[in-house]
Parts: structure tokens; sequence; C-alpha cells
């Protein structure tokens, strides 16, 4: 059987119709609370204070996967039509690292990405529950350093939670980490299987602008 091209039409169809059945409205759920400026289901954030691209331009929406060891960032651009990856990265904290050590890396490299794409929005995964409360603690470490470095950059990441970030990409909450992956390298065409946090940071991001439609389109 011939092998199915993936264009950056097909990717904004598919993802847009995975977006809507995840999102508030999409399954006869109750809508959330909305994001003041676009109308787009936010969770806890407030708002955006990085101007919005002119008519016409492109937007460049960041995406992160929170963790202390290997935060996934992920820089997506779109015209409207198309969506390409302007980068793709984990940043890799080894386990001997200590905590300050790294989160100062955290914040560093966040920083620079930041400085690099100017991105006008961010997305990041929202808080979930974790029984053992020792990881839970670092974890809001790490979101608290990545929020307040977005927020010295103008940015207020809109938060998803995991379940939807998942039905958005693959149609399923319960996707694995390999699922996320391989769909992230299907709809990108990426020469192989991107880092599994890189991956989940660009799902989030991808989450983010087909929300951002959908609301766009309910106005």
């Amino acid at each position: 059987m011939a092998k199915r091209r993936y264009n950056g039409q097909f990717v904004a169809q598919y993802l847009a119709r995975r977006a809507a059945e995840s999102l508030p409205g999409g399954d006869g759920s109750r809508p959330s609370a909305q994001h003041p400026a676009s109308g787009i289901p936010s969770g806890r954030s407030a708002g955006c204070a990085v101007p919005m691209p002119t008519e016409g331009a492109p937007l460049r929406i960041l995406g992160i996967d929170t963790s202390l060891r290997s935060t996934g960032l992920a820089i997506l651009e779109t015209d409207g039509r198309t969506q390409r990856v302007l980068d793709l990265r984990p940043i890799p904290n080894p386990a001997k690292r200590p905590l300050g050590e790294c989160l100062c890396v955290i914040r560093e490299t966040l920083s620079a990405c930041l400085r690099q794409w100017t991105p006008h929005e961010a997305a990041m995964e929202g808080i979930f529950f974790m029984r053992n409360a020792r990881t839970s603690l670092i974890l809001a470490h790490a979101r608290g350093v990545v929020i307040e470095t977005c927020a010295e950059a103008g940015l207020t990441p809109v938060e998803y939670p995991p379940s939807r970030v998942k039905k958005a990409l693959t149609g399923g909450g319960a996707a694995t980490k390999a699922n996320m992956r391989a769909m992230i390298q299907r709809l990108f065409s990426l020469p192989e299987l991107p880092q599994e946090d890189a991956a989940d940071a660009l799902a989030i991001a991808l989450t983010h602008l087909h929300a951002r439609r959908l609301a766009a389109f309910q106005r």
C-alpha cells in the first residue's frame, strides 16, 4: 500500500478535529474558564502581555513539558495554513546534578530560547495528581522557574491537562509516550523519533494552536 503523505493542510484539519473533541463542548462537558483575551480554555492562566503578530505575519507558540531532569521545549510557527517546527529539544539535567543547579539550567536554557525565537504565546502541561509527595514538590520547583521565566518575557502559559493533549493529538486520552512520539514524527515528517519530552512539548503547542483556532471560530 502506498505511503500516505501528510501536508500542512491535512495536519491542520486532523488536529482541529481532535482539538474539537477534546475541548469543552466537544463531548458535552461543561465549559471551563477562558483565556480573557482569546476565549481559549485556560485553567489557571491569566493572559499574555506579548504583542500579537500583525495580520498575515507568522504566529509562534512555545510548548513546554516541565520536569526537573528533562524539560521539553518546542517552538511551533504557523502562517495560518501550515505549521513548522523551529526548535525541538529537551533540557537535560543529570541525576547527580543538585536541585538548585538544575533549576538554573532550566531557567537559562528557556531564557535563551525565548530571546532567540520571541514566541507570541506559550502553553504548558497543567498540574496533575502525583502519589509521591517528594516528586510533586520537585516538579513544583521546576514549574515555578518555568512560569517565572516566561513571565519575565511577558508570557503567561496556558495550561492543558495531559489527557487533553493526548486526546487532541492521538484521539485517546490514554496514549503512551511511544504513541505521542510516533504521531509527532509522522505529522511533521521528522527523520527520526523525537526525544519523548520534546515530543510532548510540541504536542502541547499543537493543542494550543488548534484550541485558539477553535475559540476564534466559535466567536
